[in-house]
């Protein structure tokens, strides 16, 4: 409706990585990786809450799941039990979750070199594939929960996530891009500027929240459900002047609906009247959602003649009217 200042968008929580098609019935998958992995394994961890998740979703499909997780490792670490920890179970696809040990180690000298961490990277995808499996390879999530890029290794960490694109992109593997994930969700959720305690119980390792968070991000990647998208929502609420007839707000409603086929920006609308029982609505009785897919498209929609025209139907009958836009993930 009318323009107003857009809250922040959420980033899509799965930055880079393009749709996959499901798990096939008997496949295997294995998360390689380091101590987050390891502990993702257990009880409440992204690999179990993943494997429980596809069981009650496709209980006869005798998909088997692996975590092949062990606390310290690097990407040297990895090469050198991919046949044993990986390979060996003749995997369908293979998730390489790691970066954060070849960063953090760096502050007591026993890190992974920045070049040896992108060859390396390519040598486990280059392996994994030659054996028949496809590589979904994650950036290195956070050290430190700060989202205004004041954790001390945000700059390395960011480096080193760059690389593990890269490598994404030029191998032709599946990239779950973590690192944008958890950085989208801390903006939004860490305005507090915490080191930790959000999605980490030390800024490192997964609480039970950022384990349900990476299941979900990993469902996703392995095409076992829907990727959520941002969408930008345009929120419109009226309050009508006492003399506005009946027939008057069905004419309104009605050409405010009409919109969608007006302007092909929107990509939804629903409307309602006021139900709520708290008697808090101070005289706003009519409420609107608009959804777009970007701020373009909204930007598109508010000086569009039928918006224009709709604009003009309202004339004399608005008490006050107001607009609140966010974004959010669908």
């Amino acid at each position: 409706m009318f323009r107003t200042r857009a809250f922040l968008a959420m980033a899509i929580l799965i930055s880079g990585a393009t749709a996959s098609a499901q798990l096939k019935d008997g496949e295997t998958i294995v998360f390689l990786g380091d101590s987050i992995t390891q502990q993702g394994a257990g009880d409440k961890g992204y690999v179990t809450l993943f494997r429980k998740s596809v069981e009650h979703a496709r209980p006869n499909a005798g998909i088997k799941v692996i975590g092949a997780g062990i606390g310290g490792n690097k990407v040297p670490n990895l090469e050198s039990r991919l046949d044993k920890d990986v390979l060996a179970h003749k995997p369908n696809t293979v998730v390489i979750y790691i970066g954060i040990n070849d960063v953090w180690h760096s502050t007591r000298g026993q890190g992974t070199d920045i070049t040896a961490f992108e060859s390396g990277l390519r040598n486990l995808i280059k392996r994994c594939s030659e054996a028949g499996a496809r590589v979904i390879l994650c950036t290195p999530s956070v050290i430190g929960e700060k989202h205004d890029g004041s954790n001390d290794l945000d700059k390395m960490l960011d480096e080193y996530s760059a690389v593990s694109r890269k490598v994404a992109m030029e191998s032709g593997a599946m990239l779950l891009d973590l690192r944008a994930a958890f950085v989208a969700y801390l903006k939004e959720y860490n305005t507090a500027n915490d080191p930790q305690g959000i999605l980490t119980s030390d800024g490192v390792h997964l609480n039970d929240a950022g384990n349900r968070f990476v299941a979900v991000r990993m469902l996703e990647a392995a095409g076992e459900i829907a990727t959520r998208k941002p969408v930008l929502r345009h929120v419109v609420i009226f309050k009508f002047k006492p003399e506005t007839t009946a027939a008057q707000l069905d004419e309104i409603n009605r050409e405010f609906q009409n919109l969608k086929l007006a302007i092909p920006e929107i990509r939804d609308f629903e409307r309602g009247r006021n139900n709520s029982p708290e008697g808090l609505n101070k005289g706003f009785t009519h409420g609107y959602l608009i959804t777009f897919a970007s701020e373009a498209d909204r930007d598109a929609y508010l000086p569009h003649p039928a918006h224009k025209q709709f604009v003009t139907l309202l004339g004399g009958k608005l008490d006050e009217a107001f607009v609140f836009d966010y974004w959010t993930i669908e």
